[in-house]
């Protein structure tokens, strides 16, 4: 009996500290939850997403976020830019036009760089606020068309 409840603390341990070592490759600092965006993400609360890992403020959120992801724009979107903004995907174009990035035109939305093809979509993107302007650049059409793709590890 004890030594099952020695393995089992073991395990315990193991996947915490497997947890820990996972999640410390992505920065959550600023980063927040898709559904409670006043509240920080935690990296123990994860879901996979698109190749990688969306986070979330409790156990709670991952199960709203897998309920509307399918049918609600703006929290697919959401699931999209923190993508981009824990670093775990790479822009190939701009979200827009389709057409090769010009590097100077990078801005940052909530935390997320993310550049374009020419100041006329940079102003575009710009010119909007909020969920729109996340749901423009971040959305799955735009997500699609700037060639965001997982970034692989070394």
């Amino acid at each position: 009996m004890q030594l099952r409840k020695l393995l089992v603390g073991v395990g315990c341990v193991l996947g915490l500290a497997l947890t820990a070592f996972a999640a410390s490759e992505i920065d959550l600092t600023d980063v927040k939850c898709i559904m409670n965006p006043k509240a920080a993400a935690k990296a123990d609360h994860a879901l996979d997403y698109k190749g990688g890992k969306v986070y979330f403020c409790c156990d709670n959120c991952p199960k709203g976020f897998e309920k509307k992801v399918k049918t609600d724009e703006t929290v697919a979107a959401k699931g999209n830019h923190q993508l981009v903004a824990t670093k775990q995907v790479k822009q190939a174009k701009c979200p827009f036009s389709g057409g090769d990035l010009n590097e100077e035109t990078a801005i940052k939305v909530a935390g997320a760089k993310i550049a374009f093809c020419c100041e006329n979509c940079q102003g575009k993107a710009e010119g909007m606020e909020g969920d729109k302007q996340v749901v423009a650049l971040f959305g799955d059409e735009a997500f699609k068309k700037a060639g965001f793709e997982i970034v692989e590890k070394e």
